[in-house]
Parts: C-alpha cells; sequence; structure tokens
C-alpha cells in the first residue's frame, strides 16, 4: 500500500521567463497575498534568487559524501554495537541530507551542467531508491498539480473530498486510508520506497523504469553482502537502521509539507501555482541542526514557488521577499505531528482537512 507514483499520461512541460518547471506568464492568475505583489511580479521577484552558487553546491554535494562515506563505515567497524548504532543514526540523517541536495539537482537547481555531478546523483539516486527516472516523472507532476483536487495523487498522497469518500467503496476507503496510515509513512522504507518507488513502476513500465529494478537489487545485494561480512549486525547498523530512519522521516516530511491543519486544496478551475506554493505547502519549522540535514527542505512553501532556488537561498529567499515571511507552518513538535496525521479527506464546504467523515 503507497502513495501513488504512477506516471500522469502527458507530463506537461512549462517555462517561465527561461525558468524551467514555472507556468507561462499567461497561465498566472492574480489572487490576494499577504505583500504587495501577486501573481507574475511574485513568481519575478523569486528569480534572481534562482541562481546557484557552484562552489558552494560543489561544498554541499563533497562534504555530504565524504561524511556518509565516513558513518557508513563507522556503521560497519567500530568496535561495539553501541558505537555502531549511533553511526547508524548519522548515516541515515546524512543519506536525508544528500537525498534532498539529489532532489534539488533532479530540479536543475544545482550543478545541471556537470557531468560529474550527473554520475554521482544518478549512483546516488540508485542506492537511495530514488532512481531519476521514477523520480522525474512523479515528482515534476506534482509540482505542476499540487494541491489539485484531480491529478495531484500522483507523485503524492491521495485526496478525497468527503462527499468522495461517503460514496466510495469499502475497499476504495480501506485502501485510501492505508496510504494515509502512520504506519505507511513510519515504514515508508518498504511500503513508498522498495514498493512504490521500485518495484511498482518497474512491474508498469519495465523498459521506461529498468533502473528501478537496478536499485532494487542493488540494494538486496549490499545486504547480502553486508549479511556475509558482518552478519545481521552489519545488516542491522548499515541498512536496516539508516534506511528506517531515512525513509521514515522523508516520508513523513513530504506528507507535512502538504497535509496539515490549514493547507487549502482547489479544483483546477481556482487553481493557480503561486496559490499553490503560498497556501498548499508548509514551511516546516525546525532548529538550526536539523535545517542542515535536511537541506531546509522545510521552506516548502518558497520551493514550490521557485523549484530552481537552490536549497542553501531558499532561506535568503524568504528573507528578501516579504511576501513569503508569514507562511502555513507546522513543526515536529508531537502535538503538531498528531494534528497532521490526524487529516484524512477534503471538506469542500468548510475548506479544511478533517477527519474520517461519517457514513
Amino acid at each position: 500500500v503507497i502513495p501513488s507514483t504512477k506516471e500522469p499520461r502527458r507530463p506537461r512541460a512549462s517555462s517561465f521567463s527561461g525558468v524551467q518547471g514555472l507556468p507561462s506568464p499567461d497561465a498566472l492568475i492574480t489572487f490576494p497575498v499577504a505583500g504587495h505583489r501577486q501573481g507574475k511580479d511574485l513568481i519575478l521577484a523569486t528569480v534572481p534568487f534562482a541562481s546557484e552558487l557552484p562552489g558552494r553546491s560543489w561544498l554541499a554535494v563533497s562534504s555530504t559524501l565524504v561524511l556518509l562515506v565516513l558513518a557508513w563505515v563507522g556503521a560497519l567497524m567500530l568496535p561495539n554495537l553501541g558505537m555502531k548504532l549511533l553511526a547508524g543514526v548519522l548515516l541515515g540523517l546524512l543519506a536525508l541530507r544528500m537525498f534532498v541536495i539529489y532532489h534539488d539537482h533532479q530540479h536543475h537547481s544545482i550543478l545541471p551542467n556537470s557531468p560529474l555531478a550527473g554520475a554521482l546523483m544518478t549512483v546516488f539516486g540508485v542506492w537511495a531508491l530514488s532512481p531519476p527516472s521514477i523520480w522525474r516523472s512523479s515528482h515534476n507532476h506534482h509540482h505542476n498539480h499540487n494541491s489539485q483536487l484531480l491529478g495531484s495523487h500522483i507523485g503524492s498522497f491521495p485526496i478525497m473530498t468527503a462527499d468522495g469518500y461517503r460514496k466510495s467503496s469499502r475497499y476504495a476507503r480501506v485502501r485510501y486510508l492505508a496510504m494515509r496510515h502512520p504506519l505507511t509513512l513510519l515504514f515508508g522504507y518498504v511500503s513508498i520506497f522498495l514498493m512504490g518507488m521500485c518495484l511498482g513502476p518497474f512491474v508498469r513500465q519495465p523498459r521506461r523504469h529498468s533502473d528501478c529494478l537496478i536499485s532494487f537489487l542493488v540494494h538486496v545485494a549490499m545486504g547480502v553482502g553486508l549479511h556475509a561480512y558482518g552478519g545481521w549486525t552489519a545488516v542491522l547498523c548499515v541498512q536496516t537502521l539508516p534506511s528506517f530512519l531515512l525513509y521514515g522521516v522523508g516520508s513523513y516530511l513530504f506528507y507535512a509539507q502538504h497535509n496539515f491543519p490549514d493547507v487549502k486544496f482547489r479544483s483546477r478551475g481556482g487553481w493557480t501555482y503561486e496559490l499553490a506554493a503560498l497556501e498548499s505547502s508548509s514551511f516546516l519549522r525546525m532548529s538550526a541542526w536539523m535545517n542542515w540535514f535536511t537541506a531546509n527542505i522545510g521552506y516548502h512553501h518558497v520551493h514550490h514557488l521557485n523549484s530552481k532556488i537552490p536549497f542553501y537561498r531558499l532561506p535568503e529567499a524568504m528573507r528578501g521577499i516579504p511576501e513569503l515571511q508569514n507562511p502555513r507552518t507546522t513543526t515536529f513538535h508531537p502535538r503538531d505531528i498528531l494534528a497532521c496525521l490526524r487529516l484524512k479527506v477534503w471538506d469542500t464546504t468548510a475548506e479544511v482537512m478533517t477527519g474520517c467523515p461519517r457514513s
């Protein structure tokens, strides 16, 4: 049971002032936002921040990879189990940071023209159960259809209206709730990544997603090799623990960035790109060290307004654009986590996410 990663029939390519992944000026509709700029002017205000600093990009990539390898070696070779487990936790957090950096590279916001960076990121994507073919097709669709009641489930968690839920069959309800269940997020390692990002896409389109099968087989082979070298302790500390941490936290991050108490969903007729960014993408407030480990992915409203802004410039963009400084916010506080996890369906009358409606 997984959030859908099935590709749309025809992913829509769009551009805005030469910035890939943003809508054309004619597609933008103005709407009230906090601040002075609206619509096209607000999008244009983000463009100065959508230029990378190649030296800083390479520093982030190289330093994170070096630390990742050191943590991997430590989880495998440190002298006692406690130290190995701590190294495994660090490995999972560093893999999370590298995953977001990989995500930025897939958006072409960092090192888009570097063959070396492309090779490194492809290898990482295969290692991290997120091969480039499925990432490009599903995640790009997510950005172009974020918060739409129809079509936003591709590359994201599905959304049902309360009325649609009441009219659905029992099987459809169970399947829908299972996709959004906290255990699905907690075990995202299996449900979302091994199944949803690897095996599922390959079964549907084996030629297009051959890298998904390669990713799965590499992961299995690594587990077999670790067991042969160091037994179940090596598998636990180097693969299982880091993977549960990486994919569990990563799955929740993606969920909470678009499923929070004051999120807004709209029909296609009332949908705009910038409205989806500001009202349907959260700012996940967290500590400085967690911002580092998550590569600023918590600035998600800024990222959705312009996905070409490098992760290390997202805070700068938020500081520099007044309209982005009053975002829809959530946190890692248990109260906020529970508030997000309780959300199940969209009430079209009250225009809020609620729990499961009564039949």
